[in-house]
């Protein structure tokens, strides 16, 4: 296969540039340092703020000085995954690319284009002075993918526009206008340890290959959950021998589908040999439950050395309310023109033992905020009554559709011109800046676009390499028609 070209160039040598530079969430510095120089030294105004977000802000170009500021913004940090072999340090090593087809991806982790690909079509408009656009305001946000706390740190006026475009959606040619509220529920087991009974055996049950993604985009794709695969085994085998826990580790970030884990736990010693019987008949029925979206399963137990078990009667209640703990889609849009799309979710997303406590993390979203409100009571309730510590946080809005949007249609129209076809305008699952945007700035009027993402947030990552082309174009037509002031 001929290799595609990466077009247009100067976006993807930004977007190589960016890569090279660590930048997980809340591990922005080195960033934000590039950012800034990268504004200053090409004599543009640059401001960063106290919670290290940055404006870069450019003049219109020639005959454009009568068009209303228009904002470009993305985040600049990126989620932080790598399959189980990969060797990687996030916060100093770079991220390695490949052209695959038309895809671009990265060698065994996230590929970063989430939001990376935006920061890079902002920092193109930036070094391009051969562009036709009127006043230029490119924002850069931190944290976005662990709580939104750079949006949710900006203060009034950081942003001066009239228009903002978001770069950070993920199929090209769909045009978003509104988005999910989210938050975030975490429940606490404080534990207590002691000696197994001598007649237990110690097995480690391990569980890989999952798709994982989004919690938001992907939600509704029929992806496994590793944690929650996991916990129905655990929970089966405790009904019918009765397990004693060790740890149980599975998933990382709030906002990504946990794609494998490991679970060390006891059982009497006369039913090891059950427990890899039960394994194999439950591997088999889980393949067959998922054999269109999950085909790479892979589960394995093996003996282990003995560990301190967590007392009853935490143990018990644990797995009990992970068992029982809802997860994915709980309701779908109840307007006609919408139904397809997912209202509700939670993703349990994360579970992680120390030696006194066990954490698990669950994330709600919502397009309607009484329905976020009480699926979040729903799933404190849940861990309130299995004796756990519940706390909740991490809020966001839900970024709601401003009726009359001349942003939108200057957006629809160009696209219509350039490509000769009708572009989706629509609202999405996930939680976008938007929707604090929204409470901070109720004037200004905004759109989501970008190229086409698959496997963000997971190993899986990749950019459609065509699309890139085409958002940009797309963009550059959208800055020479803004309205007038």
């Amino acid at each position: 296969m001929e290799k595609i070209e990466l077009k247009p160039a100067s976006v993807f040598e930004h977007f190589a540039q960016i890569n090279k530079i660590p930048r997980p969430s809340k591990h922005e510095e080195k960033m934000i340092e590039y950012l800034k120089n990268f504004g200053e030294s090409r004599n543009l105004e640059t401001i960063v703020d106290e919670t290290g977000n940055v404006v870069i802000r450019k003049k219109a170009s020639k005959g454009y000085e009568n068009k209303k500021t228009l904002i470009l913004q993305s985040h600049m940090d990126m989620v932080c995954e790598k399959l189980v072999d990969k060797e990687i340090n996030f916060e100093e090593d770079p991220i390695e690319t490949y052209v695959d087809g038309e895809w671009l991806k990265a060698k065994g982790t996230t590929l970063g284009a989430d939001d990376g690909i935006g920061c890079a079509m902002q920092l193109a408009v930036l070094d391009d002075d051969s562009l036709e656009h009127g006043p230029i305001e490119c924002v850069f946000t931190r944290d976005e993918e662990t709580g939104l706390t750079g949006a949710s740190g900006m203060k009034e006026g950081f942003m001066t526009g009239d228009m903002l475009i978001n770069l950070d959606s993920e199929d090209e040619g769909q045009f978003f206008i509104s988005c999910a509220g989210g938050m975030t529920t975490v429940a606490t087991f404080n534990i207590e340890r002691e000696e197994a009974p001598e007649n237990y055996f110690f097995l480690k049950l391990s569980l890989q290959g999952l798709h994982g993604g989004h919690s938001g985009d992907d939600i509704n794709k029929k992806f496994a959950n590793g944690i929650k695969l996991l916990t129905r085994f655990i929970y089966i085998i405790n009904e019918k021998y009765g397990v004693k826990l060790v740890s149980f580790n599975s998933g990382r970030m709030h906002n990504a589908i946990p794609r494998d884990g490991v679970v060390i736990f006891a059982v009497p010693a006369q039913y090891k040999e059950n427990v890899s019987v039960d394994l194999n008949v439950f591997t088999a029925e889980v393949e067959a439950e998922f054999h269109v979206t999950e085909k790479e399963i892979k589960f394995s137990l093996e003996s282990t050395d003995k560990g301190l078990v967590i007392k009853e009667p935490v143990n018990t209640k644990f797995i009990q309310a992970l068992q029982a703990v809802d997860n994915g889609v709980m309701a779908m849009c109840q307007d006609e023109a919408l139904a397809w799309m997912v209202e509700t979710s939670s993703n349990v997303a994360s579970v992680n033992t120390t030696e006194s406590d066990i954490k698990i993390v669950a994330s709600q979203r919502s397009n309607v905020m009484s329905n976020l409100n009480n699926m979040g009571n729903t799933i404190k309730a849940l861990f309130e009554l299995a004796g756990a510590e519940v706390t909740q946080g991490d809020k966001y809005p839900a970024w709601q559709m401003k009726q009359d949007s001349k942003l939108t249609q200057i957006v629809v129209d160009t696209y219509k011109k350039l490509f000769n076809k009708e572009p989706l305008v629509i609202g999405i699952h996930a939680g976008l800046e938007c929707g604090l945007f929204s409470e901070k700035y109720p004037h200004l009027d905004m759109v989501s676009m970008g190229p086409t993402l698959r496997g963000v947030h997971s190993p899986e990552e990749r950019l459609l390499i065509p699309t890139v082309q085409m958002v940009w174009d797309h963009l550059l037509e959208i800055m020479k028609n803004v309205s007038e002031k």
